[in-house]
């Protein structure tokens, strides 16, 4: 009887109640607890990033906007004192141009003055022998001081003469000069007559003790120009009365 008591006792209605639970193995339980603690951890970080950024931003937009004016006042400063330079430099710009053409001018009138003072004392020269009888041989028209020289361009040369008549001198001489320029060009020699004036090929002069001569003539700029013949003829005489010849200076 007692046995069966005892039976009773724990397999009966009275016994007491046994819980079934699942087995879980003991690093699954901490592998659970470290992985909900990461994520707390995480979400904890990422609201504090988020806060912190956003009070960061609010501060760093007021630093830009202040940044920002700073800028754009030196920029708008660094706009005018570079106006103020631009406009500086096109003074300084056209006072060196006005220098230089000053400058050229200068140049151009002291060489002019030059020539001139040379032309000057050659007349002096000649005048002087002129008066005394000892210029001029004989009678009729001559040719003094033929001269040829390049021009300040190329392609452009200068040339200047004085004809001069000697003895009685009754009357006027009226004649032509013709002149012709002796050059070198693609290779070979060629002679040709400048042009004069109304559309011929002379020059026209008209004179009774003397008339000066100074002309000028333009050619391509390869050609290579030896020297200058110039005939004087007398109205209404076909041949030349003269013939004379200048070299161009080397």
């Amino acid at each position: 009887m007692v046995i069966i008591k005892s039976l009773k006792r724990k397999f009966g209605i009275s016994a007491p109640r046994v819980a079934v639970r699942p087995h879980f193995p003991w690093y699954l339980r901490w592998l659970a607890i470290a992985v909900v603690a990461a994520l707390a951890l995480a979400l904890g970080l990422s609201w504090g990033m988020h806060d912190a950024g956003r009070k960061f931003a609010n501060f760093d937009m007021n630093g830009v906007t202040q940044e920002l004016d700073r800028l754009s006042k030196s920029n708008m400063r660094l706009q005018q004192d570079n106006e103020a330079l631009r406009i500086g430099a096109i003074g300084l710009e056209r006072r060196a141009q006005m220098e230089l053409a000053v400058r050229d001018d200068l140049v151009k009138q002291v060489k002019t003055l030059g020539d001139e003072n040379t032309r000057l004392k050659e007349d002096l020269a000649f005048f002087q022998s002129f008066m005394s009888g000892s210029g001029v041989a004989g009678n009729g028209v001559s040719v003094y001081h033929f001269k040829l020289g390049r021009g300040q361009s190329p392609g452009e040369y200068r040339y200047s003469l004085l004809l001069v008549q000697g003895g009685q001198r009754t009357k006027d001489f009226q004649g032509s000069l013709e002149f012709t320029v002796n050059l070198r060009q693609n290779g070979g020699k060629v002679a040709m007559l400048l042009p004069g004036e109304d559309s011929s090929k002379t020059f026209n002069v008209s004179f009774k003790f003397y008339q000066r001569v100074e002309k000028s003539f333009r050619l391509q700029p390869d050609a290579i120009v030896e020297s200058l013949q110039v005939r004087v003829f007398e109205n209404g005489v076909t041949q030349s009365r003269l013939t004379q010849v200048v070299n161009l200076p080397s």
